[in-house]
């Protein structure tokens, strides 16, 4: 096992950062005077001792420069195991004194570097994993942000409670889907994670750890609820709960036409005769991506009433050939996913490279768009192990203003969750390349991206997805991450400070 160095020593390496990145010394500042003749440098500043520790390992730095996507490595100077949310405040502090870079990192589900740092610090969310208490008649339940979904549902259901909605893989931060958005099959109804956000507890760039709510520092609250990390890193939140069921009845109804089984998953959305409803697509004999699966889930008691399947059935187009109606254990539907991952880890899978396509496609124009990037892929596109999503949204339930959706009133997630061997750097181009071209048609129609996917974006293009709401969220930057230190692997904003001349100059956020 790896010794970690001394503190003081980890801090040091930090500060060379500092220096090289911002293009001036971080500790001219500093009371002591420059290194003397000994050799001995005296000008690192004394820091609180941490509950946690720095890292600047090998292992430790060369899994914080990777993450589930396996294609961008940005390596960090030093990585926290905070012990306490005080060490986040210290250590984001001490880099926005120096300029340093600080990301925050959860799981590292991302896809395409978004939580790693160049040279800077990355901050694993990890340890801040508790859950709870509850007490009678809870509404809502308070959660660090390194803890899993799948740890909240557990300890919530002990009451009978859950969060309204969840993501089909629960083993994500809360920390790290509140960063991005949170969509589920429970969206159409009850609107992303983040909007089921009663407080936020956050370490702003300056180091300040404040509560936030849409009562209570409203312009940060916004800002940090699908806001990419950009003003502040979650260290907690408190989550809206709605009763939970006992048992769930699932449908898998197939579909052999496109159009169709689009519009009988707008009008489920639409009667709300579904607690949930996805649908994936699927290769037919013929190898087109042309086989369609409405995956659609009613709650029983307590949450909901005793599923009527020729109530819920009913007006549908779908195969009854082929219907599937299982019932399942609230908790074992949840998490239905982890025999499949289960899977793909000992074949190896999860460790290819994840080129994901996130799209959000405007519901007037869904089928024509859907329909041209579906007849365009082929399973090499897709990859061992990859899955295409396509499901619809409610807008007036996703109020987020961050959280980007097109100008429809049912928009589509359609996702195509792509596989690629590790180390195929050519295949992994060619599939980025690919999401690019799909984005750029999707925008064109009005569509806009979900965020954690991996299509090549640059300043222009953030400024054109994040449309009127980036005034508002560079507003927050200024004022909550004043050095622009945070997740400047986002690649949101430029850094605020340069080297010219001799000089530091400012550049501007808005």
């Amino acid at each position: 096992m790896s010794r970690t160095p001394p503190r003081r020593s980890a801090l040091r390496g930090l500060a060379a950062v500092g220096s090289a990145v911002i293009g001036f010394d971080p500790f001219t500042r500093s009371r002591a005077a420059a290194t003397p003749g000994d050799g001995r440098p005296h000008d690192i500043p004394e820091l609180p001792e941490l509950d946690g520790s720095l890292h600047t390992d090998e292992v430790s730095l060369s899994a914080a420069a990777d993450d589930f996507g396996h294609i961008v490595h940005r390596r960090p100077a030093a990585v926290l195991r905070p012990g306490s949310v005080a060490d986040v405040v210290t250590m984001v502090r001490f880099c926005g004194e120096h300029g340093i870079p600080v990301a925050p990192r959860g799981q590292g589900h991302g896809t395409g570097g978004q939580a790693q740092a160049a040279g800077g610090l990355v901050v694993e969310t990890a340890p801040l994993d508790a859950v709870g208490p509850l007490g009678p008649g809870s509404t809502g339940v308070r959660v660090g942000a390194g803890a899993r979904w799948s740890d909240v549902a557990k300890a919530t259901l002990v009451h009978g409670l859950t969060p309204p909605v969840l993501t089909d893989y629960l083993e994500l931060s809360v920390g790290g889907t509140l960063s991005v958005g949170g969509l589920g099959g429970q969206t159409h109804r009850s609107g992303a994670q983040v909007d089921n956000v009663l407080e936020l507890d956050v370490v702003t760039g300056a180091g300040e750890l404040l509560t936030c709510s849409a009562h209570r520092h409203r312009d940060l609250f916004l800002a940090a609820l699908a806001g990419l990390g950009q003003c502040a890193v979650i260290v907690g939140a408190t989550l809206r709960l709605v009763r939970a069921p006992e048992s769930v009845r699932r449908y898998v109804l197939p579909y052999g036409d496109l159009r169709t089984f689009l519009d009988d998953q707008r009008l489920l959305v639409r009667q709300r005769r579904f607690a949930y409803v996805e649908g994936q697509v699927t290769e037919d004999p013929s190898g087109t991506f042309r086989r369609y699966v409405v995956e659609a889930v009613a709650y029983g008691p307590p949450a909901g009433e005793e599923p009527d399947d020729t109530a819920l059935l009913r007006g549908l187009r779908h195969d009854p050939s082929g219907v599937e109606i299982t019932d399942l254990a609230y908790y074992d539907f949840l998490d239905r996913l982890a025999s499949g991952v289960a899977a793909l880890k000992e074949a190896g899978l999860w460790a290819y490279a994840h080129p994901w396509l996130n799209l959000l496609l405007p519901g007037r124009a869904a089928a024509d768009l859907a329909g041209r990037l579906l007849d365009a892929l082929t399973q090499a596109d897709l990859g061992p192990g990859g899955v295409v999503l396509l499901y619809p949204l409610v807008r007036a339930r996703v109020r987020a203003p961050l959280l980007r959706m097109p100008d429809d009133p049912v928009p589509y997630l359609l996702a195509v969750l792509r596989t690629a061997p590790p180390g195929d750097a050519a295949t992994v181009r060619r599939l980025l390349a690919a999401n690019r071209s799909a984005y750029d048609l999707v925008r064109a129609a009005g569509g806009t991206r979900y965020p954690v996917g991996s299509v090549p974006f640059d300043e222009a293009d953030w400024r054109r997805h994040l449309g009127p709401a980036r005034r508002r969220l560079a507003a927050a930057k200024k004022t909550y991450d004043p050095r622009g230190i945070l997740a400047p692997g986002q690649g949101i904003f430029r850094r605020p400070e340069r080297r010219t001349g001799g000089r530091r100059t400012r550049r501007p956020l808005g």
